[in-house]
């Protein structure tokens, strides 16, 4: 048994991350200031023993005991990481230097949750791990673009200078069950314009693509990740690489929904990536994972979440 801390743990990502864990028989700390998260996302984990929840920022140090440290700690999609971007680059900045000053104190081993974004809108497709990217430090994504990638030096730099033991995971559009549903991303804004019957808003010509994993997938390779051996740090692309365009995103949900929402296109955001498509050959070599469930499958699971919710 190991006793592990995942901050942002009430969040998407988070509160999967918390269940597997605890089903592999771990005691599990969450540390989340809902600021995006949930408690709802855990309620059904409240009378499991092994599980506790503190609400805590972690822009502001972190004073427990653990073997293990996941650092899901940060707003995700645009409309939440946009809304107070000086506290988005704060929560990723000084988040990772407490989280890592923890790491240090009490040696544990420390996971950090990096993003695609760090790619920016690349010029190289599909993105490998020793491609630096093509980021706009200026413009209104930055916040969180640029808060992630000080994050990962920060990382490296605390395993250079002392040794720390982490793990660096640049994670891609990631789908399922749990999501908020007033998160501006994709998948979810598709599926409740849908089930509602509102129009479907696409921006731009719909052409520029993105690659969805499903989350269950996401989190086994989070775990499997974290297993590796010391010596390996990442960073390492998780995501899956079947590659779609945002009008073919928008017309499967039409059909799995029975919807009769129909698609209007809107101007394409600043800085919005025209492409993203994850190379995971490192994942498949060093973690021995790919992703298993297809697009259809994982976006019936969602909607049948999202019709429960709504």
């Amino acid at each position: 048994m190991k006793r592990i801390v995942v901050t942002g743990g009430a969040g998407f990502l988070g509160s999967h991350l918390c269940r597997q864990l605890l089903d592999e028989g771990n005691e599990v700390l969450c540390v989340d200031n809902y600021y995006t998260g949930r408690r709802s996302n855990l309620v059904d984990l409240l009378s499991n023993p092994l599980f506790e929840i503190q609400r805590h920022d972690v822009c502001f140090p972190l004073y427990i005991e653990a073997d293990e440290i996941y650092n899901l700690a940060c707003p995700a999609s645009p409309i939440h990481y946009q809304f107070d971007p000086v506290q988005t680059t704060k929560t990723s900045v000084h988040g990772a230097i407490n989280m890592l000053g923890l790491a240090k104190r009490i040696k544990a081993k420390i996971f950090q949750a990096s993003t695609s974004e760090v790619y920016g809108d690349p010029e190289v497709h599909p993105q490998p791990e020793s491609y630096w990217g093509n980021v706009n430090p200026k413009g209104l994504r930055s916040c969180y673009d640029e808060g992630k990638r000080c994050a990962e030096t920060l990382f490296f730099d605390y395993h250079r200078q002392h040794q720390l033991i982490i793990k660096v995971a640049r994670i891609f559009n990631t789908y399922g069950p749990r999501m908020h549903p007033n998160d501006g991303r994709v998948v979810s804004n598709f599926i409740v314009q849908a089930l509602q019957g509102e129009p479907i808003t696409v921006y731009g010509k719909g052409t520029q693509t993105r690659s969805f994993c499903y989350v269950d997938d996401m989190i086994n390779a989070f775990i499997k990740l974290m297993d590796t051996r010391d010596d390996f740090t990442g960073p390492v692309n998780l995501g899956n690489p079947d590659e779609f365009t945002i009008l073919e995103l928008a017309e499967k949900v039409i059909k799995l929904t029975r919807s009769k929402s129909k698609i209007v296109f809107n101007p394409l955001p600043h800085d919005d990536p025209t492409q993203r498509q994850p190379d995971i050959k490192l994942a498949k070599k060093k973690l021995n994972w790919t992703p298993k469930v297809k697009l259809e499958d994982g976006l019936k699971e969602t909607i049948k979440y999202f019709r429960e919710l709504i």
